[in-house]
């Protein structure tokens, strides 16, 4: 497993906490920047998830 796949995984999580804690709280702005961070996660973990097929489709 790619390191990226793991951080991307933590950047959703983050987000997720954020979001909930931006709604819980009323900020819009922390929830938008929640979601972004949800957003990061997700495309670090298709990064990740790119370079684990990559690198078993070349291996002997």
């Amino acid at each position: 497993m790619d390191k990226d796949r793991v951080a991307g995984a933590a950047k959703q999580v983050a987000g997720k906490i954020k979001e909930a804690v931006g709604q819980a709280v009323g900020d819009a702005k922390l929830q938008t920047d929640g979601r972004a961070e949800q957003i990061e996660g997700k495309v670090q973990n298709i990064a990740g998830s790119v370079k684990d097929t990559l690198r078993d489709s070349f291996r002997p």
